[in-house]
Order: C-alpha cells, then sequence, then structure tokens
C-alpha cells in the first residue's frame, strides 16, 4: 500500500522539526496530533522520554470531528493540568501541520490557559 504524498510530505515536515526543538522537565514539548474524529495534545519531557500531561477532545465528551471551539477547549485543559503540574514554559510541536485551524486554536487556547511558548 502506497503512503499518500499529503501523509509523506507531513513526515518530512514533522523530521524538520524534530531535528530543531527538544523538551525538558523545565520547558516540556507540547505535541499535537490531529485525526479525522479526535485533536490530542501531550507534554512530553524528551529527556526522561516521559509524558507530563495529556489531553483530548474524547476526554471532553466530543466523539464527532471536533470543531475549532472543541480544539481550543482541548489547550485550555491541558494548560489547566500542566500548571497544576507546575509547568508554565514549552515549546510547541505542531507536529508537521499547517498552523491553521485547529492546530492554532488549540495553541491559543493553551496560551489562554497560562501557557508561555
Amino acid at each position: 500500500m502506497a503512503v499518500s504524498k499529503k501523509v509523506s510530505r507531513r513526515n518530512r515536515i514533522k523530521k524538520s522539526i524534530r531535528r530543531k526543538i527538544k523538551g525538558t522537565s523545565e520547558r516540556p514539548r507540547l505535541s499535537v496530533y490531529k485525526s479525522n474524529t479526535g485533536i490530542y495534545a501531550q507534554l512530553i519531557d524528551d529527556d526522561r522520554g516521559t509524558t507530563l500531561a495529556q489531553a483530548s477532545s474524547r476526554e471532553l465528551g466530543d466523539y464527532n470531528n471536533p470543531n475549532i471551539e472543541v480544539s481550543g477547549n482541548v489547550g485550555k485543559k491541558l494548560a489547566e493540568i500542566a500548571t497544576s503540574n507546575g509547568v508554565s514554559q514549552v515549546v510547541f510541536d505542531r507536529n508537521g501541520y499547517i498552523y491553521h485551524g485547529k492546530i492554532k486554536a488549540l495553541a491559543e487556547g493553551a496560551r489562554e490557559g497560562g501557557l508561555k511558548f
């Protein structure tokens, strides 16, 4: 089965981004994944290889295709969990997606929740 041009392009961009950024325990990486049915975000400490916090549209009870409003709420929820764990600064990893629409809404929601990046 052939990999689509869209997926291979995103993977190439993803590798380029990951070469430049790295998450630490003081400033973890905020990684975003978007599927057809949900949007997921997690804070990752690359030094230890652990996930510090995570949030998704499924946790918020939206089982359909999330819109921009739901994406913003996922960002706010992740920021709330992160600040309760003592994390205030993060490195944003858009995971090869264009900074537009749902990804942008999630980032703005995280900023409104108190995360700095």
